[in-house]
């Protein structure tokens, strides 16, 4: 069941003091003020500069003075999110707002530490990830949505409005007159999601009363069964990996089945280099295991921006801007 912003902020027990993401606009602005409410003098607004539109300084004037109004102590940061050739935008923004958050985090001896950072993405924002990865054919992770909490560069994160609706966030700042700003590329079509908000949520709105509810939990069956797979890759790593260098053996590979091997396959990739290979990808790469049976066999294969390849008995990626590794 969706929450309301109230209920979802009283079950929220994050480690104090509290960062909280702070855009100006409405979402963050109202998880903002609930926990400052909830929890006086012990929390931060965090505020990050993209730099990427003209409205950009507004954002950061107007987040200025509605933390001074309101006693909130205000941290801001100016970054330079441009993307490089062949990334996204929208990929290039998001990993220079989480370098922000934990450098803002970082503090001298004169400001509060901050212990746990929360973000305000609501039901909506849920959907929408869940919607865009259905389009793209994601397997469980993917279908998992965003996560309620994670850890990053030693922080706690968490999304605690994830079953809160848009909807309700600006009732709630309207009934407490407590002014926002408005994103002008929120209304911007060409952006697969505001297509999706503007197009598909309110013909869902019209069919499925209750999708909020039921999509948002079958996100969380996904994460569940996610999770379980990778405890699984987990312990099968441990089985297949050499112990010198922990690179999955080609003959340790060979002893799973199919589809254990490409979720242990999955899950080392993203562990330990960051990268997820596409369904080709993973499949080519399972065909040439497969097909490995003398010393003389090489394995040179692309994955995401880099390669896979063979050292010896094992595998082992090498990203685009590595040398080539001394033969084996």
């Amino acid at each position: 069941m969706t929450q309301s912003l109230d209920a979802a902020v009283r079950a929220f027990e994050p480690a104090l003091p509290l960062g909280v993401a702070f855009s100006g606009g409405a979402d963050s602005t109202a998880l903002l003020m609930a926990c400052a409410i909830k929890w006086p003098g012990q929390v931060v607004a965090l505020h990050v500069n993209h730099g990427l539109q003209a409205a950009a300084t507004d954002f950061e004037a107007h987040s200025v003075d509605l933390c001074t109004r309101m006693n909130v102590p205000l941290r801001v940061l100016r970054v330079d999110a441009k993307h490089a050739p062949g990334q996204s935008p929208e990929d290039a923004a998001r990993i220079a707002r989480y370098k922000a958050f934990s450098a803002l985090a970082l503090v001298d001896s004169a400001q509060i530490a901050i212990k746990s950072i929360a973000i305000a993405q609501h039901a909506d924002d849920q959907v929408e990830t869940l919607l865009l990865a259905l389009s793209r054919g994601a397997g469980l992770r993917g279908l998992s949505a965003m996560p309620a909490q994670w850890v990053r560069d030693g922080l706690d994160f968490y999304r605690p409005l994830l079953r809160v609706s848009a909807a309700h966030i600006r009732e709630w700042l309207a009934e407490r007159a407590i002014p926002f700003v408005e994103d002008p590329t929120n209304t911007d079509q060409r952006f697969t999601r505001n297509r999706i908000r503007a197009q598909l949520l309110p013909a869902l709105d019209a069919v499925f009363p209750t999708w909020r509810d039921t999509f948002t939990r079958s996100a969380a069956h996904a994460a569940q069964a996610q999770g379980l797979l990778d405890d699984m890759a987990i312990a099968d790593l441990q089985l297949v990996c050499r112990s010198e260098d922990g690179l999955p053996t080609i003959k340790g590979l060979q002893t799973l089945a199919k589809a254990r091997q490409g979720n242990v396959l999955r899950y080392w990739f993203a562990k330990a280099y960051g990268v997820i290979p596409s369904a080709a990808q993973l499949a080519e790469l399972q065909h040439q295991i497969a097909a490995c049976v003398t010393r003389g066999h090489r394995i040179h294969l692309k994955v995401a921006q880099g390669f896979v390849e063979r050292r010896g008995g094992g595998l082992a990626w090498r990203g685009p801007l590595e040398q080539d590794p001394p033969a084996v």
